[in-house]
């Protein structure tokens, strides 16, 4: 098969993780999930103790650390993070450091290496807009933000966490705005990516209108 990207957007909730994830296996690509490297930046300045509202701190630290795939998680520096970048205070903290021009800069740039040497599906707020605007295949997914905010109040609560649904709701929507606000690469739908809303799909109908795309772009179709 011929080098692929596939460019999956759009906001938090929308399913993008779960369904990149899914697609990648199908088409026995890497999955990369430049959501996680966020976070992991923001759980490793936790554990370094850093300011993470610090940009100048957070960039340089940004800036060390090496990103590598793991099909369960992210590695960082070696070390495979998981579940503990998945908590609400992470997802709250990773938001404000995406704000973060020079953050997203750097790793922008780690993420286009990691898609320059194979074909990747990727995850993110950014992707088809900015990080691999060639990308073969672009999709941008969305659902209403009470069903966002359902979704991922199950999630947690899958994981034995205590959340409440209406901050939850606030949550997202904080986000949202972070996301679409932000100056540095925003969240948008780029001009060639379908649409696809995620509100009443199941998971496994979304991946198969993706992969409709990918087997019309890998067949030679426009």
């Amino acid at each position: 098969m011929k080098q692929l990207q596939v460019a999956i957007d759009g906001p938090a909730g929308a399913g993008k993780s779960t369904v990149a994830r899914r697609v990648a296996g199908r088409l026995g690509l890497s999955y990369v999930d430049t959501g996680a490297m966020y976070r992991a930046i923001a759980w490793k300045a936790l554990q370094e103790n850093l300011n993470v509202f610090d940009e100048e701190a957070v960039t340089q630290l940004a800036e060390q650390l090496h990103f590598s795939l793991h099909p369960q998680g992210v590695m960082v520096n070696g070390q495979l993070l998981k579940e503990e970048i998945r908590t609400q205070e992470i997802s709250s903290l990773a938001s404000a450091i995406a704000k973060m021009p020079g953050v997203r800069r750097i790793l922008v740039n780690k993420q286009r290496d990691i898609a320059a040497r194979q074909s990747v599906v990727m995850d993110g707020r950014d992707i088809g807009t900015h990080v691999l605007p060639e990308a073969d295949v672009k999709v941008f997914l969305t659902a209403t933000i009470e069903e966002r905010a359902l979704r991922r109040y199950k999630e947690l609560k899958a994981r034995g966490a205590d959340v409440d649904l209406d901050g939850l709701r606030e949550e997202i929507r904080r986000r949202d705005e972070n996301d679409c606000t932000r100056k540095y690469a925003p969240l948008k739908q780029a001009k060639d990516a379908v649409l696809i809303d995620t509100t009443h799909l199941s998971i496994d109908e979304i991946v198969e209108s993706i992969m409709q795309l990918c087997r019309h772009k890998l067949g030679g179709g426009e």
